[in-house]
């Protein structure tokens, strides 16, 4: 916390306040930071901010609720994270998000911080880049343009148990690398828009 707040207690007593000051370090000192993050899940700057403005609003209503002894930034971080997921049911209410997914966004959002985060995407981007091209391509085909294994035998003129084998062997290589988040970080980079 910077001078104005000798620690979090006093941030948090000047929050449910109403301080002005408060609300502006809040601001300052996380908009950058969560507007990072909803883009890594969105992939989309003006829905990120959308999203990043909705969780100061709602924490500005409910203020005067807020324990003290509460850890604050992990309490923005996954309410960031829960007006991702309110957001894209609102826009993908047919496509509803697998259970596996969100338990494996979950964990990840529960482990990692911010920093660690984007290192594992960063992580996870340079590992598909370096798959065999053949593997990358199909990989590609299957998360990023979410084509069927169908789709993609027809596409790439092979067989439906060729796109099988490429697909496992990308996921064999990025476990090695990444282990079990390896689900979740995918999800992250490939939510459908």
């Amino acid at each position: 916390m910077p001078t104005i707040f000798i620690n979090q207690i006093s941030f948090l007593k000047s929050l449910k306040k109403g301080e002005p000051k408060a609300y502006t370090f809040l601001i300052d000192s996380y908009h950058h930071k969560l507007c990072l993050y909803a883009f890594s899940l969105t992939n989309d700057h003006d829905l990120s901010e959308d999203i990043v403005q909705n969780v100061f609003i709602r924490i500005w209503k409910i203020r005067q609720k807020l324990k003290d002894d509460f850890n604050f930034k992990s309490y923005l971080y996954k309410s960031v994270y829960n007006e991702f997921i309110d957001q894209y049911r609102k826009q993908k209410n047919v496509l509803a998000l697998e259970k596996k997914h969100i338990d494996a966004l979950s964990f990840i959002v529960e482990e990692e911080d911010e920093k660690s985060l984007e290192r594992l995407i960063k992580l996870v981007k340079k590992e598909i880049q370096n798959l065999p091209p053949k593997c990358k391509e199909t990989f590609l085909l299957s998360k990023y343009e979410g084509l069927t294994n169908i789709e993609i035998a027809d596409y790439l003129n092979i067989s439906t148990k060729s796109v099988e084998g490429h697909i496992t062997k990308a996921f064999s290589i990025l476990r090695k690398t990444l282990g079990d988040k390896i689900n979740g970080l995918l999800f992250l980079l490939f939510v459908p828009s």
